[in-house]
């Protein structure tokens, strides 16, 4: 027992030990000291952009944890140029066998760099509609609003065309409105107007706006444009269209359904057509003959 003791302390004392040790402290002292400056200068430079927090706070771990872990190497006898030419080596290699990999991360620092969207944006891209919760070097990652999970890669993300539905203060809801054909436009227009001013989610500026659209084959149409905010976009999007309905009810405003019209013989006679109720007898049959 006395001699195991004393190897343990000899191991312990000796110099590979305690350069061990220090190694050992070193990455422990760059870990928390990269995470210590990562939210300093996320706190400093980006306290309401989730996305260059992000980004401070990966480069700051990454970078001082890299420096530290290196010093630690150096201190157990590592030969850092041998090292390098190493990961040099090995770095072409895995991109000739990579091209998409590095395709992507080449994708990504455009992004990063262009900034199309941030963290916490809502996005549309391909289809695929979703709030962004991280912008990483090889691809996007996508929560869609029926909580699903989806990864696109930046490669995509710079070929495709993206909608970013949070990038401005302020949106526009267009509705297509059709009135019959026997209204007042001019009080359609009013009653329109009413309907925008009294919805306290309709901003003021921009003024909404009516849009004739043409003459349809039930309906003269219009298209009716208001703003709201970002935030308050679905709420006036539901609401607003309620309003209408229940504003051309109050006025007697009608809002067609598709009509046909028949013509038979002659182009500006219309052809009657006659309900089965409502006549007596819809077929009549032919009048018995006299018996002979």
């Amino acid at each position: 027992m006395e001699q195991w003791w004393t190897l343990a302390v000899d191991y312990l004392t000796s110099p590979q030990a305690v350069s061990a040790l220090k190694a050992l402290l070193k990455i422990l002292v760059g870990l928390a000291l990269g995470r210590l400056a990562g939210n300093g200068l996320a706190r400093l430079f980006a306290e309401d952009d989730a996305q260059r927090a992000m980004i401070l706070r990966r480069g700051a771990l990454y970078g001082i944890a890299g420096l530290f872990t290196a010093s630690a190497l150096m201190e157990l006898g590592f030969d850092l140029s041998v090292l390098l030419g190493a990961a040099g080596i090995l770095t072409v290699a895995i991109g000739f066998a990579s091209q998409t990999s590095a395709s992507n991360v080449i994708s990504g620092l455009f992004l990063l760099g262009e900034r199309p969207f941030a963290v916490g944006d809502v996005i549309r891209v391909n289809g695929t509609t979703g709030e962004v919760l991280s912008v990483d070097l090889l691809s996007v990652k996508l929560r869609t609003f029926d909580n699903l999970f989806v990864r696109i890669p930046n490669e995509t993300m710079i070929k495709s065309e993206v909608t970013n539905l949070r990038r401005f203060p302020i949106r526009r809801i267009d509705l297509q409105v059709g009135v019959a054909y026997k209204e007042d436009l001019r009080e359609v227009r009013e009653v329109l107007m009413e309907v925008a001013d009294r919805n306290p989610l309709c901003l003021e500026e921009p003024t909404p706006l009516i849009i004739f659209q043409g003459y349809g084959d039930s309906s003269i149409n219009h298209q009716f444009s208001v703003w709201a905010k970002t935030e308050h976009f679905l709420d006036l999007r539901n609401s607003i269209p309620v309003e209408i309905k229940e504003a051309f009810d109050e006025h007697d405003i009608e809002i067609p359904f598709p009509h046909r019209t028949l013509y038979t013989g002659s182009e500006t006679t219309p052809f009657p057509v006659q309900q089965a109720g409502e006549t007596d007898d819809p077929f009549p049959s032919a009048p018995n003959p006299e018996p002979t």
